[in-house]
């Protein structure tokens, strides 16, 4: 009989069976197989990411299929340009995601520490604990690493006046990225982009006020910090001025053309006459256009589409500076910058629709033709671009991530100014805990707590591995001297700068990060245990 594939049918006895598509081909995995499959995915993943993570973290390379490279050590950036065709490794895919969209920095060690907790299951699993009684455990046990981490709390002492928090912390996301060699410069650069945008009343940060741009060209040393807009254009005709002061902007959305007949049927121009009369009008039409601009008040003109050669020379002849094919995200930008109203027809343009800046102005590169503008002192000041220069596209991109990981911690921390220690000394701190509390439980989680206490220790033992350090003998000390010393910031000293002590060294992470990870990461495992049937082509599951 006629069936779907995949569906229940019934032979001729009325018993029924499944029809699968592809049945000789299928695969299909359930208990314990399918969750040691899955976690030999995820824990290939993790191992992937664990020589990225902290500042000696190695960087990998990526080719696309069209054969674009990127260098970066960015976990989710990593994830993303990966050609993952396991289920499982897709969902950390989604966790690393998941933590750059919603904190921004911490991708890789989410990851790793996910890897970890599947390695410790899987651990359990062989002593024939239940995935259920795992995952109970250690759902249990991270929420007693969370209480544990708002114990061992700093307060964080940052304002308008004293910047140097904020930098401090800027610089510890930006220690591992691959522009450390600037880092002071790029995280001042992301304090200041974060408070001028800063809305003091929600206190929240819009990060569609701040545009990275980068150009290649120069030296990393040489980004900067525009309080306005950076456009990718110059001015269309090169005799207008290269610098205007006072600025009030018409940004249009509408093009310098006359309009066209509203027609299906073709114009026939058969004599000079008709085509003197045609360019007669054409011409009105441009002076009309202009006019009006000019009549608003407007001393730039900003259009979202081109114009041709005479209507440039038009505008040239009328002292009218203008830009044009500025795409729609930059005019939002200008016209949020300028406090300017875009307007989509000639008609419609008044005074108070203008957008104002104190100044514009063209920027130059070196011996290349390449031009940018630059809008600044504008109306709305909140807007601000960071504009990057590196030796090549990948530099840039780099950058640019490094930029973004830096925007968020700052914004973060400017949101809840509760931050912990850096360098593995919070994942000791509540791996300690996590052990001690699992000698007072009477039930079968404790086997779950302890194995959530080791793996809290792959993230520190990661970093004493990426910084050459013996990861065993490191990890050991710093237990014995936190359990001693009752000092939560004592962490890995990754750039041997002599001292253990993250609070000394100003190795800062945000609260708000590191809970995330942990959260994250035990959802993710907690989901895995529970999937016990997997089915495949035969070669999907390897």
């Amino acid at each position: 009989m006629a069936t779907l594939p995949g569906t229940v049918a019934f032979d001729e006895y009325g018993r029924p069976f499944i029809i699968l598509r592809d049945q000789e081909r299928q695969k299909r995995l359930t208990g314990q197989d399918a969750i040691k499959s899955h976690i030999l995915a995820a824990r290939n993943v993790a191992n992937i990411l664990r020589t990225s993570l902290g500042p000696k973290g190695l960087d990998k390379l990526m080719v696309s299929s069209d054969g674009d490279v990127t260098v970066t050590n960015d976990g989710a950036t990593i994830l993303k340009n990966m050609d993952v065709d396991h289920e499982i490794a897709k969902l950390m895919v989604q966790l690393s995601q998941s933590q750059d969209d919603e904190i921004g920095d911490g991708t890789t060690g989410v990851v790793v520490l996910a890897g970890a907790l599947m390695e410790q299951a899987e651990q359990l699993l062989d002593k024939g604990i239940h995935p259920i009684r795992i995952a109970d455990g250690f759902e249990l046990a991270a929420k007693c690493a969370i209480e544990h981490l708002e114990t061992i709390t700093d307060t964080f002492h940052g304002s308008d006046s004293n910047l140097e928090p904020y930098i401090e912390i800027a610089k510890t996301t930006l220690g591992s990225k691959i522009i450390n060699k600037c880092h002071r410069q790029m995280a001042e650069i992301a304090v200041k982009a974060v408070l001028a945008v800063l809305d003091k009343e929600n206190n929240d940060v819009n990060f569609e006020l701040i545009k990275v741009e980068g150009k290649v060209g120069g030296r990393l040393e040489d980004t900067m910090l525009v309080k306005g807009v950076v456009v990718d254009k110059d001015f269309s005709h090169p005799q207008m001025p290269k610098r205007l002061e006072n600025v009030k902007l018409a940004i249009l959305t509408c093009p310098f053309e006359p309009p066209k007949p509203k027609t299906k049927h073709k114009l026939d121009v058969k004599s000079v006459e008709d085509y003197k009369a045609l360019r007669e009008y054409e011409q009105e039409k441009f002076i009309e256009m202009v006019k009006k601009v000019k009549e608003a008040g407007a001393t730039l003109a900003i259009c979202q589409w081109g114009f041709d050669d005479e209507a440039n020379h038009l505008l040239l002849q009328n002292k009218l500076p203008a830009v044009r094919w500025v795409g729609g995200p930059e005019i939002e930008l200008i016209a949020i910058a300028t406090g300017g109203r875009i307007v989509p027809r000639f008609e419609e343009l008044s005074p108070d629709k203008l957008g104002f800046a104190g100044v514009v102005r063209e920027l130059s590169f070196g011996t290349t033709k390449d031009k940018m503008l630059v809008i600044e002192e504008c109306k709305n000041s909140k807007a601000v671009t960071i504009f990057i220069r590196g030796g090549n596209k990948m530099i840039i991109e780099e950058a640019k991530r490094a930029i973004h990981d830096a925007l968020c911690t700052v914004r973060n921390v400017v949101k809840d100014s509760k931050i912990i220690y850096g360098g593995g000394a919070a994942e000791i701190s509540c791996s300690l805990e996590c052990a001690a509390k699992a000698d007072k439980i009477g039930t079968l989680e404790q086997y779950a707590f302890r194995a959530f206490a080791e793996a809290l220790e792959a993230v520190p033992m990661a970093l004493a591995e990426n910084s050459g350090l013996s990861s065993v003998d490191t990890i050991a000390e710093i237990k014995a001297r936190q359990l001693v010393e009752k000092n939560p910031a004592l962490g890995i000293d990754c750039l041997n700068r002599g001292t253990a002590d993250m609070k000394v060294q100003n190795v800062i992470e945000t609260l708000t990060s590191k809970k995330q990870q942990i959260l994250l990461a035990t959802q993710l495992v907690k989901m895995v245990l529970k999937i016990d049937d997997i089915r495949s082509p035969s070669d999907a599951h390897e």
